[in-house]
């Protein structure tokens, strides 16, 4: 049997520490490292992220839609990329927000977890709208290989907001995701994690800290405002299980600044994970 996602993920954060870096090649970025709006572009782009991130950080987490765009051709890069990834130790989140129901949600799966497509990601974010119960009876046969799912509970766009903050009886949607979330781990530490934004009150959407089964993936820092050196007063007791991922703050310091930009940040986390 495969390592558990949980326990994988545990491994790598201790051994690499608890940053994440979006692999995020759109179209200007790659402009801004001299390289054409293409497919060779978006593999020398990808795959030189991959390598400043060997032995730095534990997860590396491919926007989908960027390379989705190249059709395809697209997809190859990102099979290569995550393979790559894979053999210098990081884990990779595929971050695609699939969700659907029945044999549409198990294909899904299969593309993104089996054998048949070359995609090998380790987690998957999914959307929970059609219900969290859709995702989990599709995915619990992938638990034994190692899978992971981090699904959308609190976001940073302000869009979410109308929904997430929507009430169930006396919580809101995102208290109950959340909640739901723990229930499927059980007594582990995952696979069921959360996407839970920076640059949220999380107390304000019900969410309940002192539970720490859910492993918790957190965009929003560094362009989208967060900062690093507040990531433990953010999450307090929950901070212990969060990858934090940046993308553009170090991306834009292209193939030269790029691992400076990666040093620097996981200071900044060292010190914020510290007070």
């Amino acid at each position: 049997m495969a390592k558990l996602f949980g326990a994988k993920l545990v491994e790598a954060q201790d051994a690499f520490g608890q940053l994440c870096v979006g692999i995020d090649p759109h179209s200007t970025l790659l402009q801004s490292w001299g390289l054409a709006d293409s497919v060779i572009g978006l593999r020398e782009f990808s795959l030189a992220v991959v390598e400043a991130c060997a032995s730095r950080v534990s997860l590396i987490k491919p926007q989908v839609s960027f390379f989705e765009r190249f059709g395809a051709a697209g997809y190859e890069v990102l099979s290569e990329v995550t393979q790559m990834a894979h053999s210098v130790g990081l884990v990779v989140v595929a971050d695609a927000k699939r969700g659907d129901i029945g044999t549409t949600m198990d294909a899904y799966l299969e593309a993104w977890f089996g054998n048949k497509s070359g995609l090998y990601a380790d987690a998957l974010t999914v959307s929970p709208y059609l219900g969290l119960g859709a995702i989990s009876e599709g995915f619990d046969k992938w638990i034994e290989a190692g899978k992971g799912v981090y699904s959308l509970v609190a976001t940073s766009n302000p869009q979410g907001e109308t929904v997430q903050r929507a009430k169930i009886e006396d919580r809101t949607l995102a208290a109950d995701q959340w909640n739901q979330l723990s229930s499927l781990n059980g007594t582990g530490f995952g696979p069921y994690g959360a996407v839970v934004g920076a640059t949220l009150d999380l107390a304000s959407f019900g969410i309940d800290s002192s539970i720490l089964n859910v492993p918790v993936l957190a965009p929003g820092f560094g362009a989208q405002g967060a900062l690093l050196s507040e990531a433990g007063a953010i999450y307090g007791s929950l901070a212990k299980n969060v990858a934090f991922s940046v993308s553009r703050s170090v991306l834009k310091a292209g193939p030269v600044g790029i691992v400076d930009a990666i040093n620097a940040a996981n200071a900044e986390l060292r010190v914020g994970l510290t007070k």
